[in-house]
C-alpha cells in the first residue's frame, strides 16, 4: 500500500523556519512526482508545492513562493519542505502525497505559527 509519514512540524514564531519531512513507502519513490498540501482549520485541503520525480522541476502556490522550498532525496524515499519567513496564515496540518495516483493520506504534521 502506498503510504506517507510526515514529520517536522511544531510551534514557531512569525518569521521563523521549519523543515518538514515526508517518507513514502509501498512504491518506487523515485518514479513519482510528489506534492505538499495543507489544511487549515475549517478550510479545504490546498496545494502548496510540487516536485518532479527527479527533482528537476518545482512549482509553488503563490502564497508560499519565495519562502518555501521543496526538495527530495530519492535514496531516502523522502521529500522535504523547507519553510522560511513563516506567517500566522501558514498555520495548518501539512500533508504529502503523489499528485498522480495518490496513495492513502497520512496523519500529517501540525504547523502552528504564533507569537
Amino acid at each position: 500500500q502506498v503510504r506517507f509519514v510526515e514529520s517536522g512540524g511544531g510551534l514557531v514564531q512569525p518569521g521563523g523556519a521549519l523543515r518538514l519531512s515526508c517518507v513514502g513507502s509501498g512504491f518506487t519513490f523515485s518514479g513519482f512526482s510528489m506534492s505538499w498540501y495543507r489544511q487549515a482549520p475549517g478550510k479545504e485541503r490546498e496545494f502548496v508545492a510540487f516536485i518532479s520525480s527527479t527533482g528537476s522541476m518545482t512549482t509553488y502556490d503563490e502564497s508560499v513562493k519565495g519562502r518555501f522550498t521543496i526538495s527530495r532525496d530519492n535514496g531516502m524515499n523522502t521529500a522535504y519542505l523547507q519553510m522560511n519567513s513563516l506567517k500566522p496564515e501558514d498555520t495548518a496540518v501539512y500533508y504529502c502525497n503523489r499528485p498522480v495516483e495518490p496513495g492513502y493520506w497520512g496523519q500529517g504534521t501540525q504547523v502552528t505559527v504564533s507569537s
